[in-house]
């Protein structure tokens, strides 16, 4: 695995973008959950609140008290806006935390955003953090090309679904930059729930805004040359869907995902083989979408699905 890059709990990135860690780093948050304020000045807008550490608030208080404009100033609106990236509890866990602070320094509460998850089931972990808000706060619904305003600062909405259903990024249009939570991150790759929809995302990043090379990501260090970061994502996926068939085709046409792992990734450690199972999973449901393979109904001998490539 990559090493990781050290990252300072609090960092100025530029004149309106500031990082703070989130104080949970991990096998899947990389340094932690990376937070932004966003603006010249307060009130500013927060991009996600990480998953509710307790060392998270005293660095937020900190960067509010470092910031320039009214931050020390008692019952000034210190944050304006709170964006949720999506709906993965180490960015939106730490939100109830995060108006309790608010509420402690006289600032009055902010709006909070998030773009809004497909009909179904409610999210389970999002609906804890929600439930845990002061009475009469609620999530406003976040838009596919909406603008929000910090002093100095425009941020544009991009509904990037692929991570999840709900996953938006934010493009600050002074930096030429984005903001990209986990759609894109800092090292590594990322997971993803819909394989079809997560490409045709990170395409839509590269054609909406083609000159932005600065990337904010929700992990990992900042990325200095985006467009070469985001195809690179692009190509792996396309790679590794190309090694998927060729392990059908080796083995007549037929195989479980369980018997493509254990070709494709028979030099790591088979404890790594169940979230690669995964992966091909959704590798061999997007080929199913594109009509390249089908499942075959009926118990498989190494267990789990069976596909089959679809002859021309």
């Amino acid at each position: 695995m990559e090493q990781l890059v050290d990252l300072p709990a609090i960092e100025r990135l530029s004149d309106r973008t500031l990082r703070i860690l989130g104080q949970n780093p991990g096998k899947f948050t990389l340094q932690g959950t990376n937070t932004y304020l966003l603006g010249l000045h307060a009130p500013y807008v927060l991009f996600d609140t990480g998953e509710g550490k307790e060392g998270y608030v005293p660095l937020l208080e900190e960067a509010l008290a470092r910031a320039p404009g009214e931050a020390g100033s008692t019952g000034a609106q210190l944050v304006s806006d709170i964006v949720l990236s999506h709906k993965h509890r180490d960015h939106h866990g730490g939100l109830p935390s995060v108006l309790a602070l608010l509420a402690t320094l006289n600032s009055p509460t902010p709006r909070i955003w998030k773009h809004a998850l497909p009909p179904g089931p409610p999210d389970a972990t999002l609906s804890h953090t929600l439930s845990l808000l002061p009475p009469g706060v609620h999530l406003q619904e976040l838009q596919d090309g909406q603008v929000l305003n910090a002093p100095g600062t425009t941020l544009r909405v991009l509904h990037t679904p692929g991570h999840t259903a709900d996953s938006i990024c934010l493009h600050v249009a002074e930096e030429d930059a984005l903001l990209t939570a986990d759609t894109v991150l800092g090292q590594g790759t990322t997971v993803f729930e819909d394989l079809s929809a997560y490409l045709l995302s990170l395409q839509r990043l590269l054609e909406r805004f083609p000159s932005s090379e600065r990337v904010y990501p929700g992990h990992g260090p900042v990325v200095r040359e985006g467009q070469k970061h985001v195809r690179q994502y692009i190509a792996h996926r396309l790679e590794r869907e190309a090694q998927v068939l060729r392990v059908l085709r080796d083995k007549g046409g037929r195989a479980t995902a369980r018997e493509v792992v254990r070709v494709l990734y028979r030099a790591y450690p088979e404890s790594l083989w169940p979230a690669a199972e995964r992966g091909v999973g959704l590798h061999l449901d997007k080929l199913e979408g594109e009509g390249k393979v089908r499942r075959l109904l009926g118990p498989a001998a190494e267990g789990g699905e069976e596909w089959e490539l679809v002859r021309p």
